[in-house]
């Protein structure tokens, strides 16, 4: 490892980055100074530009990857190296607003049908129940789920917070059904070792398999049923700061995002013309 990557993981290190964010910045910088074939502690705002511009303009890249490499080489620039704003001048491009994939209830049933495996269909139905992240769920220890106040404890999140959502009395009772089975020590959903958790690849793949076998569509992925919870709680009237905390999102306007999903509200709200010609009948009017 050299003394720069040292430095860099370090610095992330102290300020309590998560090992993942880690790994992508790291990487990042290191594609960036392999691109130019220097170290880049000898490349400056001109070069960042001109490889952003690769990756869009060459390579393809998403706008996401585009966003990701730029918070990175920010980063480095800024506080590891003690360069300052090296990159202030290049800015973020618009977001893309796409609306998340949502399944229906039929949808939901067919799915966990399809899932052949007691232990697989334990966690995807877990992630949904609780609107929990893959990375969450496959992280569940057994002392997570409170049966005294019906509450999962999910331990340092995204952003590094604890939050506690809803545990469901169905949920409850076939996580019963299903320690009774396995038998579970420390992780609720151990992989191939007690000792380590269920890879999120594994899940991943579980969804995939399951989606096809259900002849479903929708792709369909564990944050697809996250997405549907926060749906469908929102149709069933629950407030939408509940539903915010229980997805443990920062800003409120990231769980605004569901109203515009739902088709079942959509469905039920009277357009102006209707609302004109109640107005007019009430008026006595043709």
């Amino acid at each position: 490892m050299t003394p720069l990557r040292k430095r860099m993981i370090d610095e992330m290190e102290m300020r309590n980055f998560a090992p993942k964010t880690i790994r992508i910045y790291v990487d990042i910088v290191a594609r960036f100074a392999r691109h130019f074939s220097q170290s880049p502690e000898r490349l400056h705002a001109e070069h960042v530009r001109e490889y952003l511009l690769y990756l869009v303009q060459e390579k393809k890249r998403a706008w996401g990857t585009y966003k990701q490499a730029l918070a990175a080489l920010r980063y480095f620039y800024r506080w590891v190296l003690k360069a300052g704003e090296v990159v202030q001048e290049i800015r973020c491009p618009r977001p893309e607003r796409r609306l998340p994939i949502v399944l229906s209830f039929d949808e939901v049933q067919r799915f966990f049908a399809a899932i052949a495996s007691f232990k697989h269909r334990m966690i995807l139905m877990t992630a949904y129940a609780a609107g929990l992240r893959i990375s969450e769920v496959v992280h569940l220890q057994v002392t997570d789920i409170d049966s005294q106040r019906m509450v999962i404890r999910v331990h340092q999140g995204k952003r590094k917070k604890d939050r506690y959502t809803l545990l469901s009395p169905i949920l409850l009772q076939m996580l019963r059904h299903y320690w009774m089975a396995a038998r579970p020590v420390s992780y609720l959903f151990p992989g191939q070792s007690l000792n380590r958790p269920m890879s999120v690849s594994t899940v991943e793949r579980v969804c995939h398999a399951a989606q096809k076998k259900a002849a479903l569509d929708k792709v369909v992925t564990p944050h697809t049923l996250r997405h549907s919870f926060a749906t469908h709680l929102l149709e069933a009237g629950t407030d939408l700061r509940v539903i915010q905390a229980l997805l443990g999102h920062a800003s409120p306007r990231t769980t605004v995002l569901y109203t515009h999903v739902s088709t079942k509200l959509i469905g039920q709200t009277k357009s102006p013309l209707d609302l004109l010609n109640q107005a007019s009948k009430g008026q006595g009017r043709p």
